[in-house]
This record gives C-alpha cells, sequence and structure tokens, in this order.
C-alpha cells in the first residue's frame, strides 16, 4: 500500500474547491437554526453552575465566613441551581424559535433533494 499517495490525496481533498451542492446548504441551514440556542444553552448552563457552586462554598464557609456569608451563599446558590433548572426549557424555546424560522426553507430544500434522487 502506497502510504504516500493517501496521504497526497487526502491533503490535496483538503485544498480542492468545494461545491455547493444541496447538501451543503441544508447542513448550513440545519446548523444556523440550531447554533444559537446551543452556544446559549452552554454559556447560560455554564455560568449558571459557577454561581451555584459559588453559593454553595459561601454556605459550606469554605470561601468567606460568619452567618452572613452562610445566608448569601444558601440565597446566591438557590439562584444558580434555578438557573440549572431553567436552562433546558429555554433551549427547547429557542430550538423551536430557529426551527420555525428556518423550518420552511429546510423542508423545501429538504424536498427537492429527495425529488432528484
Amino acid at each position: 500500500m502506497n502510504t504516500d499517495k493517501i496521504l497526497a490525496e487526502s491533503i490535496a481533498k483538503d485544498y480542492a474547491p468545494k461545491g455547493n451542492s444541496k447538501i451543503v446548504a441544508l447542513k448550513k441551514l440545519d446548523s444556523r437554526a440550531k447554533l444559537p440556542a446551543t452556544i446559549f444553552t452552554y454559556t447560560f448552563g455554564i455560568v449558571s453552575a459557577l454561581v451555584f457552586g459559588t453559593g454553595m462554598c459561601l454556605a459550606m464557609r469554605v470561601i468567606g465566613s460568619g452567618m452572613l456569608g452562610m445566608v448569601l451563599g444558601i440565597i446566591i446558590g438557590i439562584i444558580g441551581m434555578i438557573g440549572c433548572a431553567v436552562n433546558y426549557p429555554i433551549y427547547k424555546k429557542m430550538l423551536e424559535k430557529g426551527k420555525a424560522k428556518y423550518g420552511y426553507e429546510i423542508v423545501q430544500l429538504a424536498s427537492e433533494i429527495a425529488d432528484e434522487k
């Protein structure tokens, strides 16, 4: 087996001009519909988890001290917990909006692809 030839072909494939096929357009529309919801969900989830963890640290007196720190930690932890709890319903709503916005175009393009084959 000629590994040099295989390597050369794989590198050349990366630099070859790519055609604008309907499948590529369909994938782009699909990612355009889903990407904003995904980015928001990951960002909001990470921030909520960090807020929850900070509240837990304050409540267990890992950082801070006294009764005020503990009460503040419980409040901050509850805020973080609520953020984590509402993250998925927000994701579902945002995904629905994205699908509604691009749904017609995606279905139309998908039916064109299906009719060609």
